[in-house]
C-alpha cells in the first residue's frame, strides 16, 4: 500500500499535472483523480530512488531542456508516466508504465497519435538511446539520467538509493550487476543527447560513474 503522507510539493505537482493534461474533449473525466493516482504510485513504499523526489528532479530538468523538444509537453507527460509502474525485482516496468499512458490517456481524451508518443517516450527510458533526430526522446532520456552529473554528496545518496532499492539482492551479486550496468553506459559514445546535456553534464557524469566503479571494485 503507498504512504498517504502527501509529499511537501504534492500541490505544485498536481498543478503541473493538471497543466500538462488540459480538459478539451467533450465528456472526458476530470484529469486530477489520475495525477492522484500516479503521485500516490510514486510514493509507493518500495522505492528508494524511484521516488516522487524522482519525477520533480525530471520535470525540472525538462524545463531546462524544453526548448530542444518537439513537442515539450508530450515529454513532460512521458515523465508523469515512465516509472509510474516500479517494481525492482520485475524487468516490464517501463512496458506496463507505457500501457499504463496508454490506457489513462486515452480515457482522458487524447488523441490517438498524442497517446502513442508519450507511450514510446516511456518505452524509450528501457534503453535511454533516442535516434538522432527525435528531440522529444532525447529531452526525456537526458532529463532521466542528469542524477549521473549531480554533485558527489547527491550522486552518492542516489548510489545509496539504488543500492536500497535492491536491499533483496545479495552485496556480491549486486556490486557485480551495479558494475556491469556502470561499465555499460561509460562503454557508450555519448550519455547525453542534447547540446545542454552534452556541454554540462556528460563530462561530470562520466566521473561520478568512473568513481563508483572504483569504489564497488575496491
Amino acid at each position: 500500500m503507498a504512504d498517504t503522507t502527501q509529499h511537501p510539493a504534492h500541490n505544485d505537482l498536481l498543478r503541473r499535472w493538471l497543466a500538462a493534461t488540459p480538459s478539451g474533449a467533450a465528456g472526458a473525466p476530470d484529469p486530477r483523480p489520475y495525477g492522484e493516482n500516479l503521485l500516490a504510485r510514486w510514493a509507493e513504499p518500495q522505492r528508494r530512488y524511484h521516488t516522487t523526489d524522482h519525477l520533480i528532479a525530471v520535470l525540472d530538468h525538462i524545463d531546462v531542456l524544453a526548448g530542444h523538444a518537439e513537442d515539450p509537453d508530450l515529454v513532460r507527460l512521458g515523465a508523469w508516466f515512465h516509472d509510474a509502474v516500479y517494481r525492482p525485482d520485475r524487468s516490464e516496468n517501463e512496458e506496463r508504465s507505457a500501457v499504463l499512458a496508454e490506457r489513462a490517456l486515452a480515457e482522458l481524451g487524447f488523441d490517438e497519435a498524442r497517446t502513442a508518443e508519450v507511450a514510446r517516450l516511456v518505452r524509450l527510458t528501457t534503453t535511454h538511446a533516442p535516434q538522432p533526430g527525435d528531440t522529444n526522446g532525447e529531452v526525456l532520456c537526458d532529463a532521466d539520467l542528469a542524477i549521473l552529473a549531480a554533485g558527489p554528496t547527491p550522486y552518492a545518496q542516489y548510489a545509496a538509493a539504488v543500492r536500497g532499492e535492491y536491499g533483496f539482492v545479495p552485496d556480491e551479486t549486486f556490486r557485480e550487476g551495479r558494475a556491469g550496468v556502470l561499465r555499460q553506459l561509460l562503454a557508450l559514445p555519448e550519455l547525453f543527447h542534447t547540446p545542454h546535456g552534452r556541454a554540462e553534464w556528460e563530462t561530470r557524469a562520466r566521473h561520478n560513474l568512473t568513481t563508483e566503479l572504483e569504489l564497488l571494485a575496491g
